[in-house]
């Protein structure tokens, strides 16, 4: 697969101005690299917005799902350092979606990112994951590296900065990723799913962000 591992933490938030300068500071020196060093986490990317909402968005990839839920991750979760503890209660509008990758075709990562998020009704996902990837096929599409397909685990997906009782009716969601080799690529490829009768009206948002940097296992030894 293009994506390489089976598992997907996704997570995307705003960050008031002030603050930050500091933010990304903390996600370039500190951040990105912790949580890959985590056993089981592959590599990770981090975006920032060309038209889209939130601002920031970041990926990581695992060696499979069950990473999302391990040991070594629950103790980083509870173990925050105090310069993650002093960003993360500044998060705003924070989605965090722990995702199962189903369905990855392509070759590679693109430099510009498409996301499509889609709501699926109680008793259709199978039904949607069949029309999902008749859609999911980069072949034909120019600029396109690779499509993927994130399906969210409604109990782990909790945004840390939330009450954990608080209802999420969001927590099930799925993500569509469209790796592009530049924004201009992407909304082309939006339109498959946009343009479909049968997706349009599940869709709860989309954007387009732009590569910062990523990171991999091999890069930290």
């Amino acid at each position: 697969m293009p994506i390489a591992g089976r598992g997907m933490l996704l997570t995307s938030m705003n960050i008031d101005a002030e603050h930050e300068a500091e933010f990304n500071r903390w996600y370039d020196r500190e951040h990105l690299e912790e949580r890959v060093a985590i056993d089981g986490f592959l590599e990770a990317r981090r975006y920032v917005a060309h038209d889209g909402n939130p601002k920031y968005l970041s990926l990581y990839s695992t060696k499979t799902f069950e990473v999302l839920d391990s040991p070594a991750y629950r103790a980083a979760l509870a173990n925050q350092t105090a310069w993650s503890k002093a960003n993360i209660a500044r998060f705003q509008n924070m989605i965090r979606a722990v995702a199962r990758i189903t369905i990855s075709r392509g070759t590679g990562r693109g430099a510009a990112l498409g996301i499509v998020r889609l709501r699926p009704t109680g008793d259709g996902e199978e039904k949607l994951r069949a029309a999902l990837s008749e859609q999911l096929d980069p072949v034909e599409l120019d600029g396109i590296i690779s499509l993927h397909l994130l399906e969210s685990d409604p109990a782990l997906s909790k945004p840390i900065t939330d009450d954990p009782s608080a209802p999420n009716p969001g927590a099930g969601d799925w993500f569509v990723l469209i790796d592009a080799t530049d924004v201009g690529a992407v909304p082309a490829a939006m339109l498959r799913l946009s343009g479909n009768i049968a997706l349009k009206p599940l869709i709860i948002s989309s954007g387009i962000y732009r590569l910062m940097w990523d990171l991999a296992k091999s890069d930290i030894g």
